[in-house]
């Protein structure tokens, strides 16, 4: 599993695609600007073929092989 807290675009786009191209099961998303998390999964060709995105305060499920539940409304405690 890979985990990025944006600080830039690249964070959104040219990582996401490089985690996926190495077969990263898993890359999670905390994006301070839009105060989401993203769940990127199934990774294929490059690409990750399941992306969902929850505001925070939501439940987020991380799918096999991380399989955990995480609480995410302590998040907006950092978003500036």
């Amino acid at each position: 599993m890979a985990v990025e807290v944006t600080s830039r675009d690249r964070d959104r786009r040219e990582r996401r695609d490089g985690y996926a191209a190495a077969d990263i099961p898993v890359y999670l998303l905390v994006d301070r600007d839009t105060c989401t998390l993203t769940v990127c999964s199934e990774p294929e060709a490059g690409s990750y073929r399941s992306r969902v995105s929850r505001d925070f305060g939501a439940v987020v499920e991380l799918p096999a092989p991380v399989g955990v539940t995480l609480e995410t409304e302590k998040l907006r405690n950092y978003v500036q």
